[in-house]
């Protein structure tokens, strides 16, 4: 199986003047094709800027990063910017929609930055992956129309639509109640099933469960994985919720 991520010795040091922050120290781990991990551990674990340094959004101090087989550690910000947009499909917590674009145009807009993309193919595309996270009927509806939840399945539908290698999720469903965000993972996991890879970063156990690894970790470092070992599914969750009341 193909390895899209791999990290040997991967350190980050920020200098902060007469104090210097050891963010990571020594990180090695793998992700591979097809796979869905979650990524666990208390704030100060290293884990949001592990997920920065996979991201291209920023560079390790040592080490080495390999994404898709290409060593990225070493790239400048062009080059970093360029693979960010051609591999990689980010979901944050807080969506990053931008507030005054459709849905079809928050998807559109990764599509922007290849001049080989026409118009008419960005919307294509674009309504595409919005029919894969179920709102192809809400694209021409801006963010403060749309739940919570629809946002975030706007913000997925935008990871997707450049066709990445990986989708890198950070606490996606950390604003999320308990039925939206078992709605999300669901998506989620159908991607996973179509051979989509995923790395999520959350707190929620329950939440970490419905991927088939999990990696904790801890000062900085990886303190432990595990395989899961029964993987729930977040169809099968949702059914367990009571029914809610309409008004």
């Amino acid at each position: 199986m193909d390895k899209i991520i791999s990290v040997r010795n991967l350190t980050k040091v920020y200098d902060m003047g007469l104090v210097k922050v050891h963010a990571l120290r020594g990180i090695d781990l793998d992700i591979y094709g097809g796979e869905f991990a979650a990524i666990m551990g208390s704030s100060g674990s290293g884990k949001s800027t592990f997920m920065n340094i996979v991201g291209c959004l920023d560079l390790p101090t040592e080490g080495e990063y390999f994404l898709d087989g290409k060593d990225v550690s070493k790239l400048v910000k062009d080059q970093l910017a360029k693979t960010r947009n051609l591999k990689i499909g980010f979901v944050f917590q807080t969506y990053n929609l931008l507030s005054r674009t459709s849905a079809l145009e928050n998807v559109e807009l990764p599509l922007l930055y290849n001049p080989s993309i026409r118009a008419k193919e960005r919307k294509e595309r674009a309504m595409q992956s919005l029919e894969m996270v179920g709102l192809a009927d809400w694209h021409h509806h801006y963010p403060n129309q749309l739940s919570g939840g629809q946002q975030q399945r706007v913000a997925i539908a935008r990871a997707l639509v450049n066709n990445p290698v990986i989708i890198l999720a950070d606490e996606p469903t950390g604003n999320l109640d308990t039925r939206t965000s078992y709605e999300v993972m669901e998506i989620f996991q159908d991607l996973n099933s179509r051979g989509m890879t995923i790395t999520l970063v959350t707190h929620e156990y329950d939440i970490s469960q419905l991927a088939g690894r999990v990696v904790s970790f801890r000062d900085g470092r990886v303190s432990k994985e595990m395989i899961v070992e029964k993987i729930r599914n977040a169809r099968d969750e949702l059914a367990k919720l009571p029914v809610e009341d309409e008004y």
